[in-house]
């Protein structure tokens, strides 16, 4: 069976390749993003991803899954990007699903230099949002979980990964 990398160990990530990787083996190790714990930008968002995906064994695809806020026209977006690096490094790119977070969130995250996970944590009440539904579940009454915005994003790089072949 073909191997298939992913740079995270979280349930959600794993569970998302899982359901989308059909026939490979799945693999969740720990990988170093080597961005900021909580990336402020779609590029350094990007860089954790990449940089998750290129620190894997090279013997089978290798997935790295980010998480991040974008500041854009004064609102503060969740956004969400990963990479797939095939057997012959070529890379491929996706980015996931947008939505604004409330303003009040905001300073948490862009002044006092906290993680967005944290911060819905303390707000919510909740205890490890990231590793259920995320924030995108909490602010879309759950209609939309963590697990869906990344199976997403990992049909998205696997789906341009088999069509590489095709003109």
């Amino acid at each position: 069976m073909p191997k298939c990398y992913l740079g995270s160990q979280n349930k959600v990530k794993l569970a998302a390749a899982i359901e989308v990787m059909e026939g490979y083996e799945v693999i969740g190790l720990k990988a170093e993003s080597q961005v900021s714990p909580q990336p402020l930008s779609d590029e350094e968002t990007i860089d954790g991803a990449l940089n998750r995906a290129w620190s894997l064994p090279s013997d089978g695809l290798r997935i790295g899954l980010e998480a991040g806020v974008q500041l854009q026209w004064g609102l503060l977006f969740l956004v969400n990007w990963g990479v797939l690096i095939d057997e012959n490094e070529k890379i491929y790119y996706a980015g996931g699903t947008r939505i604004p977070l409330p303003e009040a969130l905001k300073d948490e995250i862009l002044l006092k230099g906290r993680e967005l996970a944290d911060v819905i944590d303390e707000h919510t009440h909740s205890l490890d949002v990231r590793s259920h539904e995320g924030a995108i579940g909490v602010f879309t009454s759950s209609l939309i979980k963590r697990k869906d915005i990344f199976t997403h994003i990992v049909k998205l790089l696997y789906g341009q990964y088999l069509r590489k072949e095709k003109p």
